[in-house]
């Protein structure tokens, strides 16, 4: 039903009587110093794919790389602890996988879920005066960026870590009742690169209001300070012929809208009164963002 042509967050085959089977697969490199919780972002990140779907996970592969020679054991292990925690945490036990030498540490997950096909969701079907709502806060690929560089407190680091740790599963249970139209989970390509794969697949175009974007706690000053992930300078670059800010916005901010999210929380194109009842009602750590508008010359508008 869906591959690898798309820009889909899962692929879904046909298995019987309506029943789709969802597929996805994940891994990168530490993002934080503490192997536990690596192992919780990753797996939490992998998981992420599914509930984007709109699917229940069912069971879950291990995919590591480890360099064994170099790093005591128990970092695998306490890696590998936080992700079965996390699978544990959603319900599904970790059922296998595989391992090989690497010179840096990867891990993250396979993940196999299943979803009625007249209830999964794609990114393809965002409509015009359709709300765009986000579940989680900005700002994760500049935290990263800080932690390699030694420059950020601990407290912010583990406000960071709760939230790319924290599941969509809650996130995605609120949406299942109301009339949703698209949904993506905003990750590698930041908020504006998943967007605008919403907005293609949609043939629709997008307004954002950055002042409603909620960025994690020393964001800005740290992305001031000139603390941008290549990834995050890469989304940009790849988007800015398709993206029109208005003329207020500097670089930094232009940044910002790009940041390469590890983790990162669902991007929902819905119904305005759905949207309203969601975050009002249903799941207070959401925000709307912005709108769904007619194809026009700009594929996204950041106001």
């Amino acid at each position: 039903m869906i591959g690898f042509q798309g820009a889909d967050d899962a692929a879904a085959i046909r298995i019987n009587d309506g029943k789709l089977l969802v597929q996805t697969v994940d891994f990168f490199t530490p993002v934080v110093d503490t192997p536990y919780e690596f192992g919780q972002i990753a797996a939490a990140n992998s998981l992420s794919d599914i509930y984007a779907m709109g699917a229940e996970p069912l069971f879950a592969l291990n995919i590591a790389g480890f360099p064994i020679k170099e790093l005591p054991k128990s970092m695998l292990t306490e890696i590998l602890q936080g992700g079965a925690d996390k699978a544990n945490e959603a319900g599904i036990p970790i059922v296998g996988g595989h391992s090989v030498d690497d010179k840096e540490p990867k891990y993250g997950l396979v993940v196999t879920g299943e979803v009625q096909e007249s209830k999964m969701w794609k990114n393809s079907g965002a409509r015009p005066g359709d709300y765009l709502v986000l579940t989680k806060p900005l700002g994760t690929g500049i935290i990263a960026t800080a932690i390699k560089k030694g420059i950020i407190s601990n407290d912010s680091i583990k406000i960071a870590v709760e939230n790319m740790s924290m599941l969509n599963k809650n996130a995605a249970d609120g949406l299942k009742d109301l009339d949703i139209h698209a949904v993506t989970d905003v990750t590698g390509f930041g908020l504006l690169g998943h967007l605008a794969e919403i907005c293609k697949a949609s043939n629709v175009s997008a307004e954002i209001y950055f002042p409603e974007l909620e960025f994690l706690p020393s964001v800005h000053k740290l992305a001031e300070s000139g603390n941008i992930p290549g990834g995050t300078k890469r989304n940009f670059e790849y988007l800015k012929n398709n993206i029109e800010f208005e003329s207020k916005f500097n670089s930094t901010q232009k940044y910002l809208t790009c940041d390469a999210q590890t983790s990162g929380g669902l991007l929902i194109a819905l119904d305005p009164k759905d949207a309203k009842i969601f975050v009002e009602s249903i799941y207070s750590r959401a925000k709307i963002i912005g709108h769904v508008s007619d194809k026009n010359s700009s594929l996204i508008k950041v106001t």
